[in-house]
């Protein structure tokens, strides 16, 4: 049964096309307006349309068929914008596979024909029943975005004043936009891009139905303020109404008891289990999902609390012939998701109920007629244990009654008689199938039109890959030109280095012999980059380093001991170094008679990997070392003979006395 109502406290629009197409031709409207008592009847464009939906902002706006008022999925986001924020889109035939109007309209003894005045007022009072589906392309999440009014293009001398103020004015308007949310008790988000003298724009997302939204949009002075729903990812529907359904109900009782709900088809919908809840609990657990047409239990006889839910319902009861072994039920709800053993009871109670009705079902379903409710009907036969002609004729009586009283029947009907019951029969039938036809015919061109928004899509994504193309084409042409001018460049560097390494030979050949600068007054150095293990090998490697050799350390921090003993066996005449030099190195090279001079003492020329320096320099930094080697021993000397001492006192106040006196 459905909670329907037969009026609703507001107004509601019915419309259908009466001519054109909104894929095309400029369409007109058939419009019933309808407040549950009084109906009026119009036709209007498109765009008187909207309008009037816009002064009078009914609740529903009713059609048979969303897409004669748009011609596609974006279309009718955008035409759903367009509509007043307590508007709702409403679709009477059903959600993404309509039945026939006249098959829903005769179903809720609603007055039709195919005129298209008759149809706009039938969904008019279909939707006033609250039979249909909201269409819904939204979320209850709205989008306020606060951003400039005004261009900050060139403005001369005063462009800085200019862009300050308007900014600083969206600065001030997305302040109020957040107090006025606040004080709303709106939960919301809030994005800016800050910019010269306050905000270029500001994005409120706020958690609610743009209905609720305390601001409204709108330019004002240097300001714009934008409010728009967040869209959903595509189109659903809501029911107006929440239909309980008939299903099969299996409980598992106990200390933790469990219910599980499995509807007329056979489909799991859902399951539910509780420590502490109480019968009442569960009973209205139950209603809240649906009405019980049967009650099962995996276990035989009944328990006494599954028993007491079931005639709560006056439901019928089912329970296996023997308790249903575990591997079985194991089996049986493969497919469903359960949360513990308890609700896998529940369940498997319920699936193995269906599957024991499961031809009765289609029996009952290939009998009733499809203006009938099929649940209702298997509803009954199921839970009252009667036949199905039995329930169709109970259903049937009050409408004959009446003429079942007004006299006798004949005994036996004559050759008239039969040939006009068999005329309404094929009658029936034929419009039976004239139903089905349209049914048919509703489904292809709803086919139709998903194929068209395909092929809409697809062309659009084409369009786009062709212009994907064309950038990929151009980025190559440009990359391949980028190429040429490197390897160009490149090949020209190759040529400068061969001719940088002919000089550097021809340097070296000239002065192959060392000994030919030292003749000069100058005297080579052996450049070292850093003072490591690594770098001292790479030299070596490159020139050579010999006893007595002058060596440089361009950078002489972070040494250890392993790396002072490498330069050590080279025994160098000198090591000029930069930068300070850690006291462990400092130590042995100190104790390996190593001088050691800064680099300032040493004027070094250095021409690539090549240096020398002047002989004088070499000579008086060695002088100088060797005075500040001497001081050093001298400070270490009486250092040691201090500590000497020190320790040689401490020994004897440390000593017995009559120890002190034998001595």
């Amino acid at each position: 049964m459905s909670t329907r109502t037969d009026a609703l406290d507001a107004v509601v629009f019915g419309v259908d096309v009466q001519s054109g197409d909104v894929r095309g031709d400029t369409p007109s409207y058939a419009l019933c307006v309808f407040d549950g008592t009084d109906l009026e009847r119009t036709n209007v464009s498109y765009h008187k349309l909207l309008r009037r939906v816009q002064e009078t902002e009914p609740a529903l706006l009713a059609t048979d068929n969303m897409y004669e008022l748009a011609a596609d999925k974006d279309d009718l986001v955008r035409f759903l914008k367009r509509l007043p924020a307590q508007t709702r889109l409403v679709q009477v035939t059903g959600e993404q596979r309509p039945e026939p109007l006249s098959r829903v309209a005769n179903r809720h003894g609603v007055p039709y024909n195919s005129d298209p005045m008759a149809e706009a007022e039938a969904a008019a009072r279909l939707a006033a029943r609250n039979v249909g589906s909201a269409v819904r392309a939204f979320t209850d999440r709205t989008t306020v975005k606060v951003s400039r009014g005004r261009s900050i293009g060139k403005g001369g001398s005063s462009e800085d004043r200019y862009t300050r103020r308007i900014h600083g004015h969206v600065k001030t308007e997305a302040r109020r936009v957040a107090s006025a949310l606040e004080e709303a008790g709106l939960d919301f988000e809030r994005s800016v891009t800050e910019k010269y003298g306050g905000f270029s724009n500001a994005v409120f997302t706020v958690e609610a139905p743009i209905s609720e939204i305390p601001v409204s949009g709108g330019r004002s002075g240097d300001t714009r303020i934008e409010i728009e729903p967040v869209e959903r990812d595509g189109i659903d529907f809501e029911p107006l109404v929440t239909r309980r359904d008939r299903v099969f109900v299996g409980i598992d009782p106990g200390t933790t008891t469990a219910v599980g709900i499995v509807d007329l088809d056979g489909e799991p919908l859902e399951t539910w289990h509780s420590r502490t809840a109480d019968m009442a609990t569960v009973i209205e657990w139950i209603i809240e999902r649906g009405r019980p047409v049967l009650v099962a239990a995996d276990v035989t006889p009944m328990p006494e609390t599954v028993e007491k839910i079931r005639r709560s319902f006056d439901a019928a009861a089912w329970t296996p012939t023997a308790d249903l072994p575990v591997d079985e039920k194991l089996h049986r709800t493969r497919n469903a998701a359960t949360a513990n053993d308890h609700e896998r009871d529940a369940l498997a109670a319920a699936l193995f109920a269906h599957d024991d009705y499961a031809d009765t079902i289609e029996r009952v379903i290939r009998k009733v007629p499809r203006s009938a409710d099929r649940d209702e009907i298997v509803g009954e036969v199921i839970a009252e244990d009667v036949s199905v002609e039995a329930v169709l004729r109970d259903r049937a009586e009050p409408e004959t009654g009446a003429e079942e009283s007004a006299g006798p029947e004949p005994a036996e009907p004559s050759p008239e008689q039969r040939r006009i019951n068999d005329l309404e029969t094929q009658v029936d039938r034929l419009q039976s199938h004239v139903e089905d036809l349209k049914g048919r015919l509703d489904t292809k061109d709803e086919t139709i039109s998903d194929l068209r928004d395909k092929l809409s899509d697809a062309k659009r994504e084409e369009r786009t890959e062709a212009r994907t193309r064309r950038e990929v084409s151009k980025l190559r042409w440009e990359n391949d030109r980028l190429e040429a001018e490197l390897d160009e460049q490149r090949r020209a560097r190759e040529t400068l280095e061969e001719k940088l390494e002919r000089l550097k030979a021809l340097w070296k050949l000239d002065h192959s012999n060392f000994a030919d600068v030292a003749q000069e007054g100058l005297t080579p150095v052996k450049v070292i980059e850093k003072f490591t293990v690594e770098a001292i090998e790479t030299a070596d490697a490159a020139y050579g380093i010999a006893a007595g050799d002058v060596v440089y350390l361009r950078d002489a921090s972070g040494a250890g001991r392993r790396t002072a003993e490498r330069l050590i066996e080279h025994e160098p005449r000198l090591v000029v170094r930069n930068g300070g030099i850690s006291d462990v190195a400092d130590q042995l090279l100190f104790e390996a008679d190593v001088p050691v001079a800064p680099a300032e003492m040493v004027t070094i020329q250095e021409v690539d990997e090549l240096a020398v320096a002047r002989e004088d320099d070499i000579e008086a930094a060695i002088a100088d070392w060797a005075d500040r080697a001497e001081e050093r021993s001298r400070s270490q000397n009486a250092a040691m003979v201090d500590q000497i001492i020190s320790e040689h006192r401490a020994d004897r106040r440390d000593a017995d006395p009559s120890e002190l006196l034998d001595s």
